[in-house]
């Protein structure tokens, strides 16, 4: 891998030069591994360490096949998809690689006794298969995690909706948390260059999730003056809903868990933040069985407090069964809950007589299809909407990275870096940089 490394940090080598790099047979990953799929069992979900489980194997290259490209990762970033998989939960990832597998030859390259995890990625291209055109060896990439094949009628009008959509990195194998990765050549998109590569990569799945999830029409199609209840507001999800309510026009009402996080939404532009653990809110009895709407009542006061008495148009929900019911109840009338992840819990419960009677809309949000993803992207590459970058660790400490995730010790996005000799390297555009350099440090919590 050096003379890969080389050729990138050398800024000189020319697209001949990295179509002549000669690969490795094999390559650094973190990895999953099938036979230690039962080694939580009847452990709580919180108790589950990924450090026990994430493990950085050698393994073979990928066979390439016809609309791929293999790139050298310089870093990747942890997203709770990561988390699941390192904890087994709700299912094993394997039962998506044997299902990918059944559907066809190059499927079957998938379906392994091990999953590379990662869906988030920077870097540069090494190879691509045939048919592609957009991209050639030497190219600085990001990803988006969007894999689809595009074969049925469903998912040309939105590619989210085609049925063979997978994530990749999580719902496919050879993901990004490695130091070389297998993807389909649609899922590249240029690097922001004015960018480190640890937060060029940062990005990807958690901005375009929250570009969909908020302001495409496909989600909550925000508009100026609403007023957007963020759950999480200072974390990976959480943190870029923020930044797209301001830069929209909308008023971000910031629910975060204690005072550091509240600073962090301050320091993106928000002023009304509530703290939960200072409001101390019992949406649940202790036992978890009951829900307890005094507390909804006592949560929508503090937000018609802070907002002069309006209610909620749109919440960006993805904590899930915690916090479903109250979101419920607080959106106004006519209002919009978009919904997707639920980290806190899938089996969500809420009052259907505040959804029902008062004409409020449910709306699911799942990634992005690509032309989302790209716009996402372009907001970054323009300086118009940055990267939330707390912490990046190298590959060899995967499994602390996922942890720090799985029990919300970090903020914003955690980064991994993996061909990157060291953090700070990869920008190329250094007038753009020096326009948005402090607001790219208070972002990451500088």
């Amino acid at each position: 891998m050096q003379s890969i490394r080389d050729a990138i940090t050398s800024d000189e080598a020319s697209a001949e030069d990295f179509a002549n790099l000669e690969i490795p047979e094999s390559y650094r990953a973190a990895v999953v591994r099938k036979d230690e799929v039962d080694m939580f069992e009847g452990v709580p979900s919180k108790e589950k360490d990924p450090r026990k489980s994430l493990h950085v194997d050698e393994v073979p290259l990928p066979e390439l096949g016809p609309g791929e490209a293999l790139v050298a990762v310089m870093a990747s970033a942890i997203n709770y998809n990561t988390v699941w998989t390192s904890i087994f939960e709700p299912v094993s990832t394997f039962g998506f690689l044997e299902r990918y597998g059944r559907e066809s030859d190059l499927g079957k390259r998938h379906d392994l006794p091990y999953h590379i995890v990662g869906s988030d990625l920077s870097g540069v291209v090494l190879q691509v298969g045939a048919g592609v055109t957009k991209w050639k060896p030497g190219d600085r990439v990001v990803a988006h995690c969007l894999s689809v094949e595009l074969e049925a009628s469903d998912g040309h009008n939105d590619t989210m909706l085609d049925p063979s959509q997978r994530i990749w990195g999580f719902e496919t194998n050879f993901g990004g948390l490695a130091d070389v990765a297998m993807v389909k050549a649609n899922q590249l998109m240029p690097k922001p260059e004015h960018l480190t590569w640890e937060e060029a990569a940062s990005p990807g799945l958690v901005n375009c999730t929250a570009y969909r999830q908020l302001v495409s029409r496909n989600g909550g199609d925000m508009k100026q003056g609403d007023n957007v209840l963020i759950w999480g507001a200072s974390g990976g999800l959480g943190g870029f809903a923020t930044q797209y309510a301001l830069n929209g026009g909308a008023t971000p009402i910031c629910v975060v868990s204690n005072e550091e996080k509240a600073n962090i939404a301050r320091s993106m532009g928000a002023e009304l933040i509530i703290n939960r653990s200072e409001e101390d809110y019992r949406f649940w009895n202790e036992d978890g069985t009951q829900q307890n709407p005094k507390e909804w009542k006592r949560f929508g006061a503090k937000i018609r407090e802070l907002t002069g008495g309006e209610d909620i148009d749109i919440v960006f929900e993805h904590p899930g069964r915690e916090t479903f019911g109250a979101s419920v109840y607080v959106t106004r009338k006519g209002g919009t809950i978009t919904t997707c992840a639920s980290t806190s819990g899938y089996m969500h419960e809420y009052d259907n007589r505040y959804l029902w009677m008062n004409l409020k809309r449910i709306i699911s949000s799942h990634f992005a299809n690509y032309r989302e993803s790209w716009e996402a992207n372009r907001l970054i590459a323009k300086g118009m909407i940055h990267p939330t970058l707390s912490r990046t660790y190298g590959l060899e400490d995967v499994g602390q990275a996922a942890l720090d995730v799985h029990h919300n010790t970090h903020q914003g996005k955690v980064g991994v870096l993996c061909l990157a000799p060291e953090e700070g390297l990869g920008v190329r555009n250094q007038e753009l940089r020096a326009t948005h350099e402090d607001a790219i440090n208070r972002f990451r919590g500088v």
